[in-house]
């Protein structure tokens, strides 16, 4: 199939291209996008479920979507390697914008979670290609801070999403959470069809479609078996993991026989994509110790309202950006290590003070020590993203990019199916049978109807079994610093010459 292999004017000449502050700000309001999708929608289901019905399906209504983004990351990222990345982004957020026009016209949860499918889809292209893009434009020196403006996104998302929810829900009609996203998506698409200027050079391409479906195929089978472990019988469960590995084999071997790959595994002979994706990974998973079970032990244990749970938990989100903006004068002035280094070890503190926080120092000492935490995983995550997107050419950032960015997400899910198992064992060890009784005590609304002594039991019950995962969380920031010293001495992003096994043309992975 034809197709043309896109080069930017700035990665050719050197130059800094006319108009990057609005690609700039087209792909800040892109990251917003997706980032607050999640938050904004999560407060709106209540309401949608209440109009919808379906309760026994909530969850898939969030599934759905991360699964199908999940697996499409990695393909987005390979085809905007190979036909430029403007193209692919406007296609992927045109997706996410029909799909999200749609949702707010279900009048079922089937239909509302077959949309929210698609809408993943499409988003699967927006965030890495955004990330992409800034790693074209902006010279290295300036990568680190430009990406630490869109982990700003990320953290104000994490306030702001849930604020403009309730507010929607509030005062107007559900719908709107999904509509929304019609004028952010529109703006992104059309600042950088106009001001993102990429020179194209034609040349016949072939693109791996049959290593795409396989790709999808294997990734979204194994997605699903992480994050519905629980909800699977087991005739589902081995069918869901036969079909899974069946299909990355086949790709393994498709791979082997295409031309183009749609994975590149050139690039996983680079040290630094390795020990970035790697790093990409523990990143995920540590970052859900507390992002998907701090409510639950600020609510449960201590006794706190949803609000203060959520402002906890907004401090990781919000130090995450200053240690974004923190690495790239570490990165710049010394080095990659030494700004990973620095992260690992934010990171133990972090999680050293997580393991000592007891029920009477209260949400004060938690919050501060996932405020630690967070600048902790904000250095360590720009760290490992800048340096893989410096290892490589033009022609592999996109893919490079997307790889990590999707095992970071891997890690999420694989993160919160251990930190479950591990919360739920620990409660159920201590007090069997909780469940209901977890339930009436999280709810403010049923608290008090939980008698003193069972909540007492329940309060330290959970805030043991947080204990495990946090101590879980310590050997992850320990295996993270480990990381930080193999990186190899001396790279920064001035100072790290791109090697030409990466650098060949993408015909030739």
């Amino acid at each position: 199939m034809a197709a043309e292999t896109a080069q930017s004017s700035d990665q050719r000449s050197g130059g800094a291209p006319k108009g990057r502050g609005y690609v700039l700000t087209a792909c800040m309001l892109a990251q917003f996008m997706v980032a607050v999708e999640q938050t904004i929608v999560g407060i709106a289901m209540p309401t949608i479920v209440a109009d919808l019905g379906g309760f026994h399906l909530f969850s898939w209504v969030f599934a759905s979507y991360l699964l199908a983004q999940a697996a499409a990351t990695p393909i987005y990222g390979r085809l905007a390697d190979v036909y430029g990345r403007k193209r692919v982004f406007i296609f992927g957020a045109s997706v996410f914008l029909v799909a999200s026009t749609a949702c707010g016209f279900a009048t079922s949860m089937v239909p509302l979670i077959a949309l929210r499918t698609v809408q993943g889809f499409g988003a699967g292209a927006i965030q890495p290609i955004a990330w992409t893009i800034l790693g074209d434009v902006y010279p290295p020196r300036q990568r680190a801070t430009v990406q630490g403006y869109l982990s700003a996104v990320f953290g104000t998302s994490a306030i702001v999403g849930p604020l403009i929810g309730g507010f929607i829900v509030e005062r107007f009609s559900w719908p709107l959470v999904f509509w929304i996203n019609i004028p952010i998506s529109i703006a992104a698409m059309v600042m950088l069809g106009v001001f993102l200027k990429e020179r194209i050079a034609p040349q016949r391409r072939d693109v791996d479609y049959p290593g795409a479906v396989l790709l999808m195929t294997g990734i979204g089978a194994l997605m699903i078996v992480l994050v519905q472990a629980r909800n699977l019988d087991a005739g589902a469960f081995i069918a869901l993991v036969v079909l899974g590995i069946g299909a990355l084999v086949a790709l393994a071997w498709q791979e082997t026989r295409t031309r183009e790959p749609i994975v590149p595994y050139r690039l996983w002979r680079l040290p630094m994509i390795v020990i970035g994706n790697i790093g990409s990974f523990a990143i995920g998973a540590l970052m859900m110790a507390n992002g998907a079970f701090l409510p639950t032990y600020v609510q449960g244990a201590m006794g706190a309202s949803p609000a203060v749970a959520g402002l906890a938990l907004g401090a990781q989100s919000i130090l995450w950006t200053f240690g974004t903006f923190g690495a790239g004068p570490v990165m710049v002035r010394s080095s990659y290590r030494a700004a990973a280094v620095c992260g690992g070890a934010i990171m133990i503190v972090g999680a050293a003070l997580l393991l000592t926080a007891t029920l009477p120092n209260g949400v004060l000492w938690v919050s501060f020590a996932a405020a630690v935490l967070g600048i902790g995983l904000g250095f360590s995550n720009t760290t490992f993203l800048v340096a893989t997107q410096s290892s490589v050419a033009w022609g592999a950032r996109g893919a490079a990019t997307s790889a990590n960015m999707f095992l970071r997400t891997v890690g999420q899910a694989v993160g919160t199916s251990i930190f479950g198992a591990v919360l739920n064992f620990g409660v159920a060890s201590r007090f069997p049978g909780a469940e209901s009784e977890i339930n009436r005590l999280i709810d403010p609304a049923t608290r008090g109807a939980v008698d003193g002594a069972t909540a007492l039991r329940l309060s330290e019950a959970i805030a043991a079994a947080m204990h495990n995962i946090y101590l879980i969380a310590g050997l992850l920031a320990l295996g993270l610093l480990a990381l930080a010293f193999r990186i190899p001495a001396g790279l920064s992003p001035v100072r790290q010459p791109v090697p030409a096994e990466a650098s060949r043309p993408a015909a030739s992975d």
